[in-house]
């Protein structure tokens, strides 16, 4: 280390490395919600450029009777506090992603979870639409922005956007988008589409 004479006291901060973001960025929370087995925890994983923390647990006997999943039998584990991970848009926007539990008896920690989000974006499968009924529910009470992604699991039916858009009640201005939670190029348009979108919402309330 460097000083301007033998007296100088050390200069005292954090290394580059050491600092959460890089200098004059800005880091938004972003939150990746869904019902059980729809894809969040492959989504936030797929796209993140750090080893992304899961909180996934093998799934037993004991929720036998509790947990109610349909059309996902197949599924053996399930998350059951959060799912982290980051990536950078550019350099001067780096996203959070925190993704949810989809068990209904998980979603309590949603509260903490939602805390500081800017907007979000509801993961769903076109098989099993209705477990999204209520996480949408949850979005608008809340007033959190979100888009709609409709991920792309093998075999599953494909709607057109008005017909996804009505058995939702969503309002014309959400987006809906497709998205591959397994192809990180189609998780990151997935956020920019979450992005842009919130850009608008801000655009507008400026001129209102």
């Amino acid at each position: 280390m460097d000083y301007a004479s033998s007296d100088a006291p050390a200069v005292i901060g954090p290394r580059g490395t050491d600092m959460l973001l890089p200098y004059g960025a800005r880091g938004v929370k972003i939150v990746v919600v869904g019902g059980f087995g729809v894809g969040k925890t492959t989504m936030v994983g797929t796209v993140s450029e750090i080893p992304p923390l899961t909180t996934e647990e093998t799934m037993t006997q004991a929720g036998v009777g509790i947990d109610h999943n349909p059309g996902a039998q197949g599924k053996n584990t399930t998350t059951v506090a959060l799912d982290f991970g980051r990536i950078s848009i550019n350099e001067e926007l780096i996203l959070y992603l925190f993704g949810t539990p989809g068990q209904e008896r998980f979603w309590f920690l949603w509260n903490g979870i939602f805390e500081g989000a800017l907007g979000a974006v509801v993961l769903v499968d076109t098989r099993r639409v209705e477990v999204c009924f209520e996480v949408v529910t949850r979005l608008e009470d809340r007033r959190v922005p979100f888009v709609v992604a409709v991920n792309s699991f093998p075999e599953a039916p494909q709607y057109p956007v008005e017909e996804l858009r009505t058995a939702l009640a969503l309002s014309d201005s959400v987006p809906i988008v497709t998205c591959d939670a397994r192809d990180r190029a189609s998780c990151r348009d997935a956020l920019l589409s979450l992005m842009v979108y919130l850009c608008t919402l801000a655009a507008a309330q400026e001129t209102a």
